[in-house]
Parts: C-alpha cells; structure tokens; sequence
C-alpha cells in the first residue's frame, strides 16, 4: 500500500479552509474545482458546483499529505464526521481485496468504479462508523 490520508470534507469552504492550513503549514497547496476538473465537459445540471472544489490536496515535507473537497449542495455535513481515511493501494488487486475486507458489515457509499481521473476509487462507510475513500491511480504511460 501506497499510504493512508485524512480526508476532509467542507460545504462551500475548501477553497477558503485549505488555502489557510497551507498558510499556517508552510504547504504546497493544489487544488481543482468541479468546473477546473471538467472543463467544458461539465454536464449543465453540474452547473451549480462547478466552483465548488472537487480536490485539494496540501503537501507539507517527507509524505505528509492532506486532502479535503467540499460535499455537493444540500448533502448533509455535521462537523466531527466531515472527514473520511483515504487509502491508496499499490493495484486493482489490493484496492479491490481492501474495499471488500473494510466494508464488511458495513455500507457501500460509492461501488469501485472507474473514475475520470484515471483512478479506481470508490467509498464505504465500515461497521464502527468511520468513513473510507479508496484511490487506486492507474499508471500514466
């Protein structure tokens, strides 16, 4: 495996909330809106979010990493469970072997499937209650 990350989750305020961790850090700061990410492939119903962050991600020395988006409108976010672990395997193989063994007795959010940044990703929420992202990036030839 790759690593583990904590991975926040805001309404509206990434942009704002990251942009002062990186301050407060001495960090890298990237960061992609929905609109940045999809460009003019953006469907019209997205709209509405297309300035609304779909990842950041603050790098701060040896591996130190973390990553934040902001939830879709209206989807419920109570401070304490806005963040999730987001795991990064090393091959489909891993990413599928550890979705199923920490899903088990737990809920499905999003099945694995195959995402438009060229990643297998998908997220569960395990039977204790805590939130997992899975990112399995495939190789770029």
């Amino acid at each position: 495996m790759k690593g583990l990350v904590a991975y926040l989750n805001f309404d509206g305020q990434t942009r704002e909330a990251m942009t002062f961790y990186a301050k407060c850090l001495g960090a890298k700061l990237e960061i992609f809106s929905f609109g940045d990410q999809m460009g003019e492939g953006l469907p019209k119903e997205m709209e509405p979010v297309k300035d609304r962050t779909m990842h950041a991600a603050l790098s701060m020395g040896a591996g130190a990493i973390l990553m934040a988006s902001d939830t879709m409108p209206g989807m419920p976010l109570t401070a304490g469970n806005n963040f999730s672990v987001s795991v990064h395997p090393e091959s489909v193989e891993e990413v599928e072997r550890l979705f199923a063994a920490l899903g088990e007795g737990g809920t499905v959010r999003m099945p694995l499937t195959d995402a438009a940044w060229g990643a297998r990703f998908g997220m569960l929420t395990d039977k204790f209650g805590i939130q997992w992202m899975f990112n399995y990036e495939y190789p770029k030839h």
